[in-house]
């Protein structure tokens, strides 16, 4: 189903973490999260709204320390002016027509002004979300519904040759509906292990330790970050373990957001884990290492030591298009899904893994379904409903813990939202939250038509998008 862009509108509002949360280069204590709304008109002249939103993440999309928080956001929200103008200026096409015109020109449009691919897939990623909620709330239906009728016209050859001859709408008419997924709960850098570790409380009735975390949502899937530092790393994973090993049983992820210079620094680190007595049972846990190694550096080398240990799979590096092609000719296994990233992008990589899969004795390429904040409402039911359509058995949850529920946001927006999807959100005395029991969520709800969300968060709180101060004066 072909549509245009009537109009495109983007607002923020500012949010505050209840804990500090360290990964990589930057401790995050507050944030800014960016709604788009979208107005489109089908061929038939019918009209929808649809929006998306996301956090104008610092420090993750571009690292550069000359840069500010403030600078990084000011990226963001360039790409998002870009993708914009170029949308309603853009005739008539289907959701994925869309983003194949437009892709390598917005890449292009913001690498003229110093935005790299990474960075520059957010604001297209809004856009495309936008979009394809407003047109799926057109037809009514789902985002899975809308996925298996290929409603947006899902054509990965076009921007990925080597899927030329792929069925996909054979993939796409495989897509599950939203049932429960594993949360993946993330231990940052700084997150206290013990109550030991508290110089004092938030004490707002939620787990602050890591300890307090596992008794209470009983999650049987971890993200351990680490810091760069093998002394440092194995002894803060060593704390970590003799919390998880009192567990039944765990899965862990390692997540190294870039902080080793090399492959042999990452693979030091692992053999420095497993001679580790105390670190057998989480050794034996982990599931796959993400992004050890600093972007740079990442695609330059193979992986091959290292992905002989553990699979190893890429984020920070997947800004062209093409990164997991390249990945994966380096020996890494598989490639991050982020909403932010673009959910086209997602799909292209789930493509990707079926056809290579398809040739190998046994599957080795995958995705993985990694957090950037995700909050409370549209933002994390968006990432949920794509990371369920996607076949993913777990995903990395951490804005819950973070970010206390609604937190920033009007307490009728988060009232809607709970009456809206009750398995999804709990009651609690403090306001509606995510609800995580025996470390699951419960999904079903997102089953309603739109892109993950039965209803639409009210702009009236929030303020108009600020207008991007990018680039910067001094080039």
């Amino acid at each position: 189903m072909k549509f245009r862009f009537l109009a495109l509108d983007a607002f923020e509002w500012d949010f505050t973490l209840r804990l500090p949360f360290r990964f990589g280069v930057i401790t995050v204590r507050d944030g800014v999260q960016c709604v788009l709304r979208a107005r489109i008109r089908t061929e038939d002249g019918r009209e929808a709204e649809g929006m998306a939103a996301e956090t104008l993440a610092a420090k993750w999309f571009d690292k550069n320390p000359a840069l500010s928080d403030a600078d990084n956001q000011h990226q963001l929200r360039r790409t998002v002016e870009i993708a914009m103008a170029q949308a309603l200026a853009a005739p008539a096409d289907t959701a994925f027509g869309h983003f194949a015109a437009a892709y390598p020109a917005h890449v292009a449009a913001c690498g003229a002004e110093g935005l790299d691919p990474l960075a520059a897939s957010f604001g297209r990623a809004l856009v495309d979300r936008a979009g394809f909620d407003a047109l799926l709330r057109c037809a009514g239906l789902a985002f899975h519904e809308g996925l298996r009728a290929d409603l947006g016209g899902f054509a990965p050859a076009r921007l990925a040759p080597e899927l030329a001859g792929f069925d996909a709408r054979a993939m796409l008419a495989a897509t599950p509906a939203p049932a429960r997924i594993h949360a993946r709960h993330t231990v940052g850098l700084l997150d206290p292990i013990t109550a030991d570790d508290l110089a004092e409380r938030v004490a707002d009735g939620l787990p602050e330790t890591l300890e307090e975390v596992a008794a209470t949502y009983r999650h049987a899937w971890w993200k351990l970050k680490v810091g760069g530092n093998i002394r440092a790393d194995v002894d803060r994973l060593c704390r970590i373990a003799s919390v998880l090993d009192r567990l039944h049983g765990y899965h862990v992820t390692l997540d190294g957001n870039e902080q080793y210079e090399d492959a042999e620094g990452a693979l030091a680190l692992w053999r420095a884990m497993r001679e580790e007595p105390r670190l057998a049972r989480l050794c034996a846990s982990v599931a796959f290492i993400e992004q050890p190694v600093k972007r740079a550096r990442a695609l330059e080398a193979g992986i091959g030591a290292l992905a002989a240990e553990r699979p190893v799979i890429i984020d920070e590096s997947d800004g062209p298009l093409d990164a997991f092609v390249t990945a994966r000719g380096l020996g890494y296994a598989g490639v991050s899904t982020k909403a932010c990233k673009g959910f086209w992008r997602s799909l292209i990589n789930l493509a990707r893994c079926r056809a290579w899969n398809a040739a190998l004795p046994a599957p080795r390429h995958f995705l993985s379904a990694e957090d950037l904040t995700t909050l409370a409402g549209l933002c994390v039911q968006q990432d949920l409903a794509l990371v369920s359509a996607l076949g993913l058995p777990h995903v990395e949850r951490n804005g819950h813990h973070f970010i206390a529920g609604f937190a920033g946001q009007p307490k009728a927006d988060a009232v809607r939202f709970l009456e809206a999807h009750p398995d999804l959100y709990a009651d609690t005395p403090r306001g509606p939250r995510l609800a995580i029991r025996e470390g699951m969520l419960e999904i079903a709800s997102l089953a309603a038509p739109g892109f993950g969300s039965a209803v639409l968060p009210e702009v009236a709180a929030m303020r108009p998008m600020a207008k991007a101060a990018w680039p910067l004066s001094s080039g």
